[in-house]
């Protein structure tokens, strides 16, 4: 694990206001728990060989998706889906393609979610 290089691709991968919806006060409930994920996740899992990062967002909207209720994260994770360049039918198609595997409502909850993130982010680009 390298902890600046969590928080370069952290920075990389999730703009402020992403951040600050997912991490939220952390440091004050968990002292310490907020670097750990960072560390762990962005300086560790994410340098992993073996998948892109657009293939590491597959992944994440399809496991928030399945667990559901998880709004903040996977709102995140759609975002950083722009970021690294995918489209916003490439983001759709992803919850279209999950609803035989995941069920219909959890693929729906998804695509609402993704649905109010991709048009926030169309109004900020605009």
């Amino acid at each position: 694990m390298d902890r600046d290089e969590g928080y370069r691709m952290l920075n990389l991968l999730q703009d402020e206001a992403t951040q600050q919806a997912t991490l939220p006060g952390l440091e004050q409930i968990a002292p310490g728990y907020a670097d750990w994920i960072i560390t762990a996740l962005f300086g560790g899992t994410y340098l992993r060989e073996g998948l892109s990062l657009r293939d590491r967002q597959l992944v994440n909207l399809a496991a928030l998706t399945a667990l559901g209720g998880v709004d903040p994260q996977l709102s995140g994770h759609v975002r950083t889906g722009l970021r690294i360049g995918m489209t916003r039918q490439q983001i759709v198609e992803v919850f279209v393609h999950l609803a035989p595997y995941v069920g219909v409502p959890k693929a729906l909850a998804g695509l609402r979610v993704a649905a109010d993130t991709l048009a926030t982010a169309e109004q900020e680009s605009a």
